[in-house]
């Protein structure tokens, strides 16, 4: 049996979280003794994480700066205080912080993967949570893997630091039949006037998933298109009370309503109409992917991922990545009655594909094979003590 470390900054909410939870539950315990270390404790994910499955938690609670203070101590120093014990392989489920954190190994025959979800787009993003550029391509020359949640996310990462190796794609842990089972359960919250159409967006609420642009558009669905749109956000984050406020500022609280934080978001996805992803930028969006199992057409921007998931709009609607692209798009979908009655059967389609057992296979034969490869010829450059 090989053991797996799994390292990741915290088990909150976010859609690579839930992914790792997803996968773990699932791998084969005969073959892979598996832990997860969480460098900052308190997630909302950490209870459903499987009893088999060892939780080490770093800190408590995330403090203020950690990202900075973490940069005042080299990857070496900073594994040895996190990381205790040996493991055949050990995991970073994200760039940043953690791929730091891991590249920091001994050179003791460990294998080291890293797995990237999003689009990075310039080394100055990349290297946000390194010390330089410099030290960032010699920490992600150490991996011996490279995964990527999608195709683009992949370029991405290559056209950043060439790394003289391919990058893999695998694709995300979604809990299918959970997921369906679930969104069968009972719901009273958003039933509302049958006249209503309702719109769904699902994330962490900041900045970079677009719920503002999403607030305008259902304001412009309203006022300018006579549309008996209510429009649903199921998630937390601090641009929450800002766009709760801005709602009633404009008429628009009874309307434009918060759901929170969820344990079964999958009901609420169900009962809407459509599924909106409104986000400046995604690595492979997981609940875009959940929507498409529950049967809800799904209007996008275009984003890291929708096309592999999606197609050239056959399973679902891909837009430009603007407001004005995606005001156009939900409401061409909201007039054309047949458009939309369509789209939910593509949904349906397409979410028949995503199996979760299909996914964790990939990765469990990923892992097997680099355990029967030799010591690969990763960068033996040192970063700075």
């Amino acid at each position: 049996m090989k053991k797996v470390l799994f390292v990741i900054h915290d088990l909150h909410l976010g859609g690579a979280e839930k992914v790792l939870v997803n996968l773990v539950n699932h791998m084969d315990r005969s073959k892979f003794d598996v832990t997860v270390l969480a460098l900052f404790g308190g997630g909302v994910n950490e209870p459903f994480l499987n009893p088999d499955i060892r939780l080490i938690v770093g800190h408590k609670r995330p403090f203020p700066g950690n990202s900075h203070v973490m940069k005042l101590f080299s990857p070496e120093r900073l594994f040895r205080y996190y990381i205790k014990g040996r493991y055949d392989a050990i995991v970073s489920y994200l760039e940043g912080p953690s791929a730091r954190i891991v590249s920091g190994c001994p050179r003791d025959g460990t294998k080291l993967v890293s797995w990237v979800h999003i689009e990075q787009h310039t080394m100055k993003n990349a290297a946000r949570s390194f010390r330089s550029a410099e030290e960032a391509r010699k920490c992600y020359c150490r991996f011996n893997r490279t995964i990527c949640v999608s195709r683009t996310v992949a370029e991405d990462f290559d056209s950043i630091f060439h790394l003289q190796r391919p990058v893999e794609v695998l694709y995300n842990t979604v809990e299918s039949d959970v997921i369906r089972e679930n969104a069968q359960e009972p719901l009273g919250e958003i039933d509302g006037k049958k006249e209503e159409i309702k719109l769904i967006g699902v994330g962490k609420v900041v900045p970079n998933k677009g719920f503002d642009r999403l607030a305008r558009i259902h304001k412009r669905l309203r006022e300018e298109d006579g549309l008996p749109v209510h429009t649903y956000i199921l998630g937390e984050g601090f641009q929450r009370k800002g766009l709760e406020a801005w709602a009633a500022e404009n008429g628009l609280s009874d309307t434009f309503t918060f759901l929170g934080y969820q344990t079964n978001p999958y009901k609420y996805v169900a009962a809407c109409d459509l599924f909106v992803c409104a986000s400046h930028a995604e690595g492979f969006s997981t609940a875009a992917t959940e929507a498409l199992i529950v049967g809800t057409p799904v209007v996008t921007t275009e984003v890291s991922g929708m096309r592999e998931m999606l197609g050239e709009n056959e399973y679902g609607v891909i837009t430009e990545n603007s407001e004005e692209a995606l005001y156009q798009g939900v409401k061409e979908m909201l007039t054309a009655p047949e458009r939309l009655s369509h789209y939910k059967e593509k949904a349906r389609e397409r979410g028949r594909r995503f199996s979760t057992g299909q996914t964790v296979r990939a990765v469990e034969e990923m892992l097997t094979k680099l355990f029967l490869e030799k010591s690969s010829d990763v960068s033996e450059e040192k970063t700075t003590q």
